[in-house]
């Protein structure tokens, strides 16, 4: 058991890509968490563990390591910088007692920087700011430290929070400094972080009494079962000791603690007891979920629950019914997709399922947050259809509003009348306009949530993926009227088929093609974009007819367009209200809601 005043709790938040993972690398190689040879055979970022976090070079969900530098242990929480994963950012803040706010030396604070600094400021941690990156040619350090300045005033909830240590590092070289070097290549260490974290983060208050224990994440093993991890509020957990679950409804469930770890490094270390202020994951509690408390049997007391903030959009994710059902998934069935979707219930706090007819209403903060729970279970071997991202919206003093969001733009000033014109289509209010010391011109809009769906795509192609795109949630607005269309009709399948490369050629004069040659195609499945602003239904399996006649162009080879295959996001983006996108773990289709013309005629009536 350690002592709780050589105890640090600190949890590194930052923007996305400002460098907080690399950080929490470079300090676990420096405090000798592995052996050399460990070091140099882990990965370059050894905290994104996940396969969809090393490939969208990303951090989905946050999680706890400990170092040791002297006497003093240090647990650090890893968080997302991703506005769709914030939830992670806020069940893991109460475990800390300060955060490393980490901030770029080029971009300086950015949306999703005031949004996780207002949640840290709001749970009174102390914070210390690290301006990374200092080596960057277009670096602009003392603008930087102004704008943390402005962004602090505006933020803090009382006056000692405007007094906050600042460090200069580069975290991918594993350097950091008090003071500005006048040479960063000078050879350094992390050294001022180490000694920041101890001297400026507090150690955690302790309260005597019995134990107190909020689950903020769960993790499951195989042989042990679920983990529930949290920080000791109060007095010491021991191994075999009998415990009471407090749950959120205020319900008593009796349980024990089969063993208790505590972490070191990328591992859990078994310890006979943990006192209070240590971060520890406790085994044998089954009925444990995120947000409740594990408590004294005698006195069992709960902790004030984790409040995340309401989800923003929602989709339709149910059973596939295509005609190629079943075909290529191994879970199909509504029953297993509810049993998954529970399971995804249990640690992903800031999602909402309920059922709508054979599937079920899935909610979260946004596109991403849900593309990446479709496609974890998609990787899982299961099928399933999913429909158009709606947001959700609440009713206020009678009146229904929708949540709104804060989008600022970053692009070369010869694309800001492109962005000003796609924007000014979908109702969004500018908000400021200026232009950074690199020349590139920071626009910020305010804007409704629903506008923001298959935005990013467009401005993508518009700026020639020269965009940089950041939005925050920033409260709700009476609900406006309806957004035009911004996109063309589609090109449908009129029968069912394997594509041929001549009945695609007569197809490409049409629009943009999704499918290419010998392709299994079904009647109201959509294989391309049309020209046009209505829909389109095709013959994209015609084969070419035996004739008699020979001429020296009749037998030539057919020369197709290279087709567009778009991505998960992209399909989500581009499905509109009548459509679904069929997602199995081979393929993902675009379709119809209604197959059949005649009723797809009918429904566009009604």
């Amino acid at each position: 058991m350690k002592d709780s005043s050589l105890i640090r709790n600190v949890a590194i938040i930052a923007h996305v890509d400002h460098g907080k993972t690399t950080m929490v690398d470079g300090l676990l190689k420096q405090s000798k968490t592995f052996r050399d040879n460990q070091a140099e055979m882990s990965q370059s970022l050894i905290m994104d563990s996940g396969d969809q976090e090393h490939e969208r070079g990303i951090t989905i969900t946050a999680k706890q390591t400990s170092i040791y530098h002297g006497e003093h242990k240090i647990n650090i929480i890893d968080t997302p910088g991703h506005a769709d994963f914030s939830g992670e950012v806020e069940r893991t803040l109460n475990m800390a007692d300060g955060v490393l706010l980490i901030v770029d030396a080029q971009e300086g604070p950015m949306p999703q920087t005031k949004f996780v600094l207002s949640k840290a400021l709001e749970v009174g941690l102390k914070p210390v700011v690290v301006i990374n990156k200092i080596d960057k040619p277009s670096r602009r350090i003392a603008e930087v430290e102004d704008e943390l300045a402005d962004l602090f005033l505006e933020l803090a909830t009382d006056d000692s929070q405007l007094h906050y240590p600042v460090y200069y590092a580069i975290g991918r070289e594993g350097k950091a400094w008090t003071q500005l070097p006048d040479n960063p290549s000078e050879h350094a260490d992390l050294t001022p972080i180490f000694d920041a974290i101890i001297n400026d983060i507090p150690a955690p208050t302790v309260t005597d009494g019995p134990l107190q224990l909020l689950v903020t994440a769960l993790q499951y093993d195989s042989f042990l079962g679920k983990y529930a991890i949290g920080r000791i509020s109060r007095g010491a957990a021991k191994r075999a000791q009998v415990v009471a679950l407090v749950k959120r409804d205020g319900a008593i469930v009796n349980g024990r603690i089969d063993k208790i770890f505590s972490y070191r490094g990328l591992t859990r270390e078994e310890v006979e007891a943990a006192s209070a202020g240590d971060i520890v994951a406790l085994t044998g509690i089954a009925d444990a979920h995120i947000g409740e408390t594990v408590a004294d049997k005698d006195t069992p007391e709960a902790l004030p629950i984790i409040d995340i903030e309401a989800p923003t959009l929602s989709m339709y994710l149910g059973p596939n019914t295509s005609p190629l059902k079943g075909k290529e998934g191994e879970f199909t069935t509504g029953r297993q997709i509810g049993d998954r979707l529970k399971k995804e219930l249990e640690t992903n706090v800031a999602l909402r399922v309920e059922e709508e007819g054979i599937g079920f209403k899935v909610s979260g903060r946004g596109e991403l947050h849900l593309s990446v729970l479709i496609e974890t279970m998609r990787r899982e071997g299961f099928e399933f259809e999913v429909g158009r991202p709606q947001v959700v919206t609440i009713i206020e003093d009678g009146v229904e509003k929708e949540p709104m969001e804060e989008l600022q733009i970053e692009v070369a000033p010869e694309f800001v009348g492109v962005v000003s014109q796609e924007l000014g289509g979908r109702r969004a209010a500018l908000v400021r306009q200026e232009q950074t010391t690199s020349g590139t011109a920071r626009i910020t809009y305010l804007l409704p949530t629903r506008a923001m769906i298959g935005l990013r795509n467009i401005l993508l192609t518009d700026t020639k993926g020269t965009v940089i795109m950041n939005s925050l949630p920033h409260g709700y607005e009476p609900m406006g009227g309806k957004l035009p269309q911004t996109r063309n009709g589609v090109l449908i399948a009129f029968e069912a088929g394997t594509t041929t490369p001549y009945a695609l050629q007569n197809a490409e004069a049409r629009g943009e093609l999704f499918v290419g040659p010998a392709v299994e195609v079904y009647g109201g499945m959509i294989v391309g974009q049309y020209n046009r602003q209505e829909d389109l239904e095709i013959n994209v399996c015609k084969a070419k007819h035996l004739t008699n006649m020979r001429s020296k162009s009749s037998d030539g080879a057919v020369q197709l367009t290279p087709y567009t295959e778009l991505s998960l996001e992209q399909c989500i983006d581009f499905i509109e209200d009548d459509e679904l996108l069929e997602v199995t773990p081979k393929s993902l289709r675009l379709r119809k809601k209604y197959l059949d013309p005649n009723e797809r005629k009918r429904n566009a009536k009604t």
